[in-house]
């Protein structure tokens, strides 16, 4: 235990997690005397489940949490041991960074970054009550009985919440494997008078590398080029390793089908919701029935550990089947299972008692962030964390509240999709999501963001100086770009394929042009040859997006304006081409009335309002002919 001499703080986070500790962090960095209660000093940035962060969608996330000088990035680039960009081949906006980490030294790092902050410190205990003061919470109660004061609390138990763990038909309690709940503070949060409701979310098992038989294996290396979260990083830190790939098999399932009544999941021992997108094996044999075989990659837990991460195989069977199918799979037919796969289920607080700020409506002084609110993923936890965290801080030292909103951040698109729209499963983060995606990149998180962070005190002298030095060589070389304008003819002359039209057009407007790249255009203006390559690679990427993206603006601002258009009772959703089933199932059971309650429902996209809204644009031309 860390011992301070004080019990009062101006913030308290309660939670180790990737929320907690971002929360900390942002609160610390803005001024606040803050503590972090955790329930044991090794549970501080623990991966709780797979050892990797970023993806489709996350990655953006991570960057826009760095752009603000939060934690997550820069730790998973000191703890990466694969770095991947995934969607490589697509274009920048629906790229997304991804890194397998070393999970032993991701934790280390992070109790690192957490215990050197000025203003931080860190408590062990229990939260098992609110103090009150008028209504309003300030500060906590330890099982010990310990007081802690604070004028904000930041609530962030993740899976912890009256957790339960499920393993075919032995059900425990648990926050996760090896560590208690928090079941008093469940009880307490149900005196809120909150709408609460249960998930669930799951593990596969873990496996003994030193017993897969890896010769038989595909090998998936990572990127030879690295793509690192932060904009502070330039290369990994860690030694390279590659994952293996197998596949499950029609063994594997027939083992599966005959034993669903055991699964936790079927056998009817869970009530709570489980992440759709990241569906248990159970869920995929039973969903996908005409499928012979789902991918399986064996992800390393570190370069000390022999532990492997099955990603694809997450599961809540009994054990001794789990055995069974683990090595009916290839390469794993002399597997040890180090540690079971179970299923947790927990509770979370509806997220449209929040305002975003991720503030309690009804319960002033209280701040809730990550799987709380009805989220999954540590990239959703740890933005969220950000957020609540200089937002508490904000309220408990003076100073204006920070918002996100949709169009600067995907952190935005969360946080009003949680706070307007709610969830009825695992939220998770994806591209479709955003509206503006084509400026929401991960690549310009920073231009985007670190502004607001300098603004909001979030971000460091040090990242505030290289963040301007980066924007003075954008903004000259975008200059020089737009103040040369030339004819088609010259740029042929000059190698640059173009039709003779006889328009003339910027370096900047020739550069949007997608085989052309900013050396290219050297001998044109020879100034542009002093930009570095990042600022040349950035300029090439905002000048591709540009007309793209005031057409996307343009497109939003068509739905804004239609939102209330009313929708037939009898419109036939079945004909939209595009459209998900499964939004198309949520629009038939919703009938919504008009473009504006469409746009509410769950896992709805800008991209599936704009069909709806385009057949009834179609719909009226047809009937006016």
């Amino acid at each position: 235990m860390f011992h301070v001499k004080q019990l009062d703080f101006d913030v308290v986070v309660v939670g180790g997690g990737h929320a907690g500790c971002d929360a900390a962090h942002a609160s610390a960095r803005v001024g606040a005397k803050t503590a972090l209660i955790t329930l044991k000093m090794d549970g501080i940035g623990v991966m709780s489940c797979n050892p990797a962060i970023g993806g489709l969608g996350k990655g953006h996330l991570v960057r826009e949490i760095d752009a603000l000088d939060g934690l997550m990035g820069t730790v998973a680039d000191k703890a990466g041991i694969q770095f991947r960009l995934l969607n490589r081949r697509k274009g920048p906006a629906v790229q997304g960074p991804r890194a397998q980490a070393d999970r032993f030294v991701y934790r280390t790092e992070m109790l690192k970054q957490m215990t050197t902050l000025p203003g931080l410190s860190i408590l062990v205990g229990e939260v098992v009550d609110f103090i009150m003061h008028l209504g309003r919470v300030t500060g906590l109660v330890l099982s010990d009985g310990s007081e802690i004061t604070a004028r904000s609390v930041v609530l962030t138990t993740g899976t912890f919440l009256r957790g339960l763990i499920h393993i075919g038909d032995k059900s425990f309690s648990g926050g996760r494997m090896g560590d208690n709940a928090a079941n008093r503070l469940g009880d307490r949060m149900d005196s809120f008078g909150l709408q609460m409701g249960r998930l669930k979310t799951g593990t596969p098992p873990r496996l003994d590398g030193k017993t897969i038989n890896w010769d038989v294996l595909e090998s998936q290396p990572g990127d030879e080029t690295p793509v690192m979260f932060s904009f502070l990083s330039n290369k990994p830190n860690l030694k390279q390793v590659s994952c293996g790939i197998t596949h499950t098999n029609m063994k594997t399932h027939d083992i599966i089908r005959d034993n669903l009544s055991r699964s936790a999941m079927y056998g009817g021992h869970i009530e709570g919701v489980g992440p759709r997108y990241c569906p248990s094996i159970e869920d995929k044999v039973v969903r996908f029935s005409d499928k012979e075989s789902h991918q399986i990659f064996l992800e390393p837990e570190g370069l000390g550990d022999h532990t492997i991460y099955p990603n694809g195989i997450s599961t809540s069977l009994p054990q001794d089947v789990q055995e069974d199918y683990v090595r009916s799979i290839k390469g794993l037919e002399n597997v040890r299972i180090l540690q079971p796969g179970y299923a947790i289920e927990y509770d979370y607080v509806d997220p449209r008692a929040l305002d975003s700020r991720l503030a309690l409506n009804d319960v002033p002084g209280l701040f809730l962030a990550g799987q709380i609110n009805g989220t999954t993923g540590y990239e959703e936890a740890a933005a969220q964390g950000v957020v609540a965290g200089v937002n508490a801080a904000k309220e408990a030292v003076g100073g204006d509240p920070v918002f996100f909103s949709r169009s600067n951040s995907y952190i935005g698109v969360m946080i009003d999709d949680l706070t307007t729209r709610g969830v009825s499963e695992p939220y998770r983060m994806f591209t479709s999501r955003a509206e503006f995606r084509l400026s929401l990149r991960a690549d310009n998180a920073d231009q985007r963001l670190t502004d607001i962070g300098i603004e909001a005190g979030l971000v460091k002298k040090s990242r505030a100086e290289l963040f301007s030095d980066k924007m003075e060589h954008l903004e000259k070389g975008k200059s020089l770009l737009e103040g040369c304008v030339v004819s088609p003819k010259v740029l042929n002359q000059n190698f640059v394929k173009i039709s003779e039209d006889g328009k003339q057009r910027s370096l900047y407007q020739v550069l949007s042009f997608p085989e052309v790249s900013v050396s290219d255009l050297e001998m044109i203006e020879p100034k542009l040859s002093s930009l570095n390559e990042e600022t040349k690679t950035q300029l090439k990427n905002d000048a591709l997006y540009a007309t793209y993206v005031e057409r996307q603006r343009h497109d939003a601002e068509i739905l804004k304006r239609d939102e209330y258009r009313n929708i037939p009772s009898n419109f036939d959703y079945g004909l939209l081409e595009g459209l998900s089933n499964e939004l198309k199932f949520k629009l038939r059971t919703v009938r919504p009335s008009n473009l504006a309650q469409a746009g509410r429902i769950e896992g709805m996209t800008p991209a599936a309002l704009a069909l709806i809204l385009s057949k009834l644009n179609r719909q009226n031309r047809e009937r006016s002919a």
